[in-house]
């Protein structure tokens, strides 16, 4: 009776430790592939330069804002005006996934995804459409992958390229417009796909949360996202952030992912390893000038699109395929850009039972925007020649 008893007490824990590896396993993956890498790059004083303060510290700060806003019910309240607004689930899919495009080119496509993800279930689960979650986060990912490619400070490795070779305002915006122009259409016809069934809201409606709260949490989140465009040390910016939603909302620093947090500083290790080990910086010298693109977005789908794009460029002087190689490289595996990442563990969140399914979404419509972004460049390129 005893043993039976012991054994009936100990499910519920292994239930709750079995949910938690569940739900951190994009957290637990990242970990265990910068452990490995630690074998062949052993730990010293370069490893402080993998981590980008100004990055995370505008990840900790926009996910403790947009926390506030949840504390408040701001997204239920915006997500119910939006089912009102736009009457059929297709414009509301055209709503949410052109929010986030246009977002990243603001304030990049991480927290535009941060910023957008949360908003994008809130909608689907107050018109009772949640079976479209799947579709929504992947269309919304790759909006934010693409739609900050057109501007120098859209994406990060966007950013380091412009600066590092020294490349014309008006050059970028030319070298960027077609794979821009391409990546629009795409998101257009995609979701096209969806019908335009009839929406109504489904939930009780949220009150409208106070004007001048919503206000400040605004204005900080502006702070968050300068942090990135180095506007002010990053620490000015944290420490605003921190002291005035201790005064506000401090419940919101309970309800900040840091599993996400810890997930980029493993990826980080990872990233910035693979890019110490000479193997692979041979490799990747040798194949680079056979061609930019190709590698450039095959590098991307290995160790990401920042860390290529400043691996590659020591190889290469052919920056604008290079640049379009990691813009259009954040499409693909779940590693080519920590937004992909984002989303995945927001998605296991939201729907930890069918991860499978939307990694298959996931990879269909990523590898086929691949495919035609690549020939697209191509095909430029017989033009232009």
């Amino acid at each position: 009776m005893s043993v039976l008893v012991g054994r009936h007490a100990a499910s519920p824990r292994m239930n709750i430790f079995l949910g938690l590896l569940k739900s951190h396993m994009v957290l637990i993956i990242a970990a265990v592939a910068a452990v490995v890498t630690c074998f062949f790059v052993p730990p010293d004083a370069g490893y402080i330069d993998y981590f980008d303060p100004d990055t995370l510290s505008c990840l900790f700060c926009t996910l403790a804002v947009v926390s506030a806003l949840k504390e408040r019910r701001f997204f239920e309240w915006l997500a119910g005006k939006i089912v009102t607004a736009f009457g059929n689930m297709r414009r509301v899919a055209f709503a949410l996934v052109f929010v986030t495009y246009f977002g990243s080119m603001i304030m990049a496509n991480d927290m535009a995804l941060v910023t957008f993800l949360p908003l994008g279930y809130y909608v689907l689960s107050s018109c009772g459409k949640r079976e479209y979650t799947a579709f929504v986060f992947v269309m919304q990912n790759v909006a934010a992958n693409l739609g900050g490619m057109l501007t120098p400070f859209g994406n990060p490795q966007n950013l380091y390229l412009y600066s590092y070779y020294s490349i014309a305002a008006e050059e970028f915006f030319k070298i960027m417009a077609l794979p821009f122009g391409v990546a629009f259409v795409l998101i257009a016809l995609t979701c096209l796909f969806v019908r335009p069934v009839r929406v109504e809201l489904e939930t009780p409606e949220v009150p409208a949360p106070p004007v001048w709260r919503m206000a400040v949490y605004f204005i900080l989140f502006a702070l968050s996202v300068l942090i990135v465009f180095r506007v002010f040390p990053f620490y000015v910016g944290l420490a605003a952030v921190t002291v005035a939603l201790l005064v506000l909302e401090p419940k919101a620093f309970l309800r900040v992912d840091y599993a996400l947090l810890l997930t980029f500083c493993a990826f980080f290790v990872f990233s910035g390893n693979l890019s110490r080990i000479p193997t692979v910086q041979t490799a990747l010298g040798g194949l680079i000038a056979f061609s930019p693109l190709l590698v450039g977005t095959a590098s991307c789908q290995v160790i990401s699109n920042v860390p290529s794009a400043v691996l590659l460029s020591k190889f290469t002087s052919d920056y604008s395929h290079l640049l379009v190689a990691v813009n259009i490289g954040g499409l693909g595996t779940p590693v080519a850009s920590l937004a992909s990442l984002i989303t995945l563990g927001e998605y296991r969140r939201r729907d930890p039972g069918r991860t499978g399914r939307y990694l298959a979404l996931f990879s269909l419509i990523n590898f086929l925007y691949l495919a035609v972004l690549i020939g697209a460049s191509y095909l430029n390129d017989l033009i232009l020649a």
